[in-house]
């Protein structure tokens, strides 16, 4: 069964480097949580690095662009790992063709396509209409408040096609703010479902953490996985995650499971066991809030 801690400084100490997720960890999609935020700088201030891992769909320089205008600072964190470079690698890999359909909003992902320099000889990407395609690249729904049912029949179309859906965030939803909203795993999810082949990056599945990994050591760090902390507030993503790499966990029960787990400062004991017998989840430890 998961330990209840009050604070990241209460097991800290046995780890050396820390891959932290952002959204309902660290910022609400609106504005950073400073008890998170001051955690992780006394963390770093000791000596161990953090590493963001990140469901997000944009490049890493966007992300840092992004958590400065949520007042993330600089000095909590070392590096980043987004699923967006772990998906955009694949797309300039040929992935899913280079005439694809995107699915997602032009003025939030543009992105995702800008150029990988790390990738000999990319493929070069087009983007088409839906007869014309070859693939989709989502990196989330064009009204993240709409059902996901609505691409049905695109998604029926593409399937007859053959075609793959490349899926840059494998979250299934967020809360921004007090507004939960629908993301790219959702549709991925769709996709699958009605037996079309979606290709994942993010969390839970491996590429994102060994990009995390490569992090660690483009900082010159070699850490042992049994030196590392994944922390995050999503059962299917950050602790399955981290459970399949091996890696121990931190719960964050007062992000997307805060009304299942009863979560107000910590969550109820008897209410986390329950949510977690029936998600088959076993975090390491949990905390109702990072601080």
């Amino acid at each position: 069964m998961t330990q209840i801690i009050n604070s990241l400084a209460d097991v800290s100490d046995r780890y050396d480097a820390l891959f932290v997720d952002l959204w309902g960890c660290v910022h609400n999609g609106i504005t950073a949580y400073p008890e998170a935020v001051a955690a992780l700088q006394e963390y770093r201030r000791k000596g161990g690095i953090v590493v963001l891992v990140t469901n997000s769909p944009k490049p890493r320089a966007g992300v840092a662009e992004q958590l400065s205008g949520f007042n993330v600072p600089a000095d909590a964190y070392d590096s980043i790992a987004s699923s967006g470079d772990s998906a955009r690698a694949a797309m300039f890999r040929g992935a899913v063709g280079n005439k694809v359909l995107f699915m997602g909003d032009w003025d939030r992902d543009a992105g995702f396509f800008e150029p990988l320099n790390v990738i000999e000889n990319p493929v070069e990407i087009e983007i088409v209409k839906l007869d014309e395609a070859e693939g989709i690249v989502c990196c989330g729904p064009d009204d993240p408040f709409a059902d996901p049912e609505v691409n049905r029949a695109a998604f029926l179309y593409a399937k007859q096609k053959g075609m793959k859906l490349l899926c840059a965030n494998p979250d299934i939803v967020v809360d921004r703010g007090e507004k939960r909203e629908w993301c790219a795993g959702a549709l991925a999810r769709l996709y699958t479902e009605m037996g079309g082949e979606s290709l994942y990056f993010g969390k839970p599945h491996p590429p994102i953490y060994d990009l995390a990994r490569r992090r660690l050591a483009a900082l010159g760090k070699d850490i042992a996985d049994s030196a590392i902390l994944a922390i995050g507030d999503g059962v299917h993503t950050d602790i399955a995650g981290a459970m399949g790499e091996d890696i121990d966990s931190l719960f964050i029960s007062g992000g997307l499971a805060a009304r299942e787990t009863k979560t107000s400062h910590q969550p109820d004991p008897e209410a986390l066991k329950t949510y977690l017998t029936k998600e088959n989840s076993v975090p390491t430890f949990t905390i109702g809030q990072l601080r």
